[in-house]
């Protein structure tokens, strides 16, 4: 039992990193099965439209899948634009707010597509198909060699022995695709590196309180949903006796429509006065009436996981 306990803290401690990596093994996995049993290459001129369209459109299924299941995206889009405030929005007032909260959104949702193309890349199926029915690649192979060679080289997904025929000093395409998959994954992984350091630099909290703000923004949560069941049960309760009993409802109070828009709000940091969520700042400014409710810093990177704490976890 001991070691079972300590095994679900591990994962709660580390499910940033264990969610990306079985994102990313459930896409290998996926890519493994599509090359071996849904792919196969034609060997004729449609060489390059069939396989890239297994290199990019799956990645960019993947992508859009990434924004759907990102409890920010629906966070930041759900009441932007109400039809009674479409008129005094400003467009870029608005696409400024949205870009600053959908570039970490777009970093988290190219984990499964990068992932795609990175480990097909490495099998280099989809790519040798591809790029055996490249006119650039069919001149760099066969330059001098005549037609013959042109036509041959549409056939090579076909009948790896052809490569042999074809050229003994150009690099074989299943080379180039590890190659270029190699060093996809050594970018992003900088890329990754690079992003997080400079995240944490400009984090405008310590380590340790950074800690202690994620700890609090999970018991938070845990509550919300507690309360909010227990809340909701009691008023569909009343609703349901009233309508079989034909009496009247008594008084219930439940929050109103200004103010679940108040703690739906993007959360914002002032380093004057802090606050750990927005219900948090709700609650020490009169209920969001005080004009400090609207005070704040644009939200830096580091905090973005603030929003999405206090989202569902589907998004929707």
């Amino acid at each position: 039992m001991d070691k079972l306990h300590k095994a679900l803290d591990f994962c709660i401690r580390h499910q940033t990193i264990l969610g990306y990596s079985i994102v990313s093994l459930l896409t290998a996995a996926s890519e493994h099965i599509f090359s071996s049993v849904v792919f196969k290459c034609p060997c004729n001129s449609k060489n390059m439209l069939y396989g890239s369209v297994f290199l990019i459109v799956p990645a960019f299924i993947l992508f859009l899948l990434g924004y759907m299941v990102n409890a920010r995206t629906w966070r930041l889009l759900t009441g932007s634009c109400p039809p009674e405030k479409r008129c005094s929005c400003s467009p870029w007032g608005v696409c400024a707010r949205y870009c600053l909260v959908l570039v970490p959104v777009t970093a988290k949702a190219s984990v499964a597509p990068l992932t795609w193309i990175a480990v097909a890349l490495l099998r280099a199926s989809f790519y040798e198909c591809a790029a055996s029915g490249s006119s650039l690649i069919k001149n760099l192979v066969c330059k001098d060699k005549g037609q013959e060679c042109h036509k041959l080289m549409v056939k090579l997904p076909c009948d790896e022995k052809l490569s042999e025929k074809i050229s003994s000093e150009f690099l074989a395409l299943q080379a180039q695709s590890q190659l270029i998959g190699w060093f996809l994954i050594a970018s992003i992984m900088t890329v990754a590196l690079i992003s997080t350091c400079i995240s944490r630099c400009c984090s405008p909290v310590s380590y340790l309180q950074l800690k202690f703000w994620k700890i609090y923004l999970k018991k938070e949560q845990e509550l919300f949903e507690i309360k909010a069941k227990e809340h909701a049960t009691k008023l569909a309760e009343i609703n349901m006796n009233c309508f079989f009993e034909a009496t009247d409802p008594a008084p219930f109070q439940t929050p109103s429509n200004e103010d679940w828009q108040k703690v739906s709000f993007l959360y914002t940091f002032n380093s004057q006065e802090q606050y750990y969520s927005m219900i948090h700042k709700y609650i020490n400014t009169n209920r969001g009436n005080s004009v400090r409710f609207g005070e704040g810093d644009q939200n830096p990177p580091g905090l973005g996981f603030v929003d999405e704490a206090n989202a569902s976890e589907s998004g929707f």
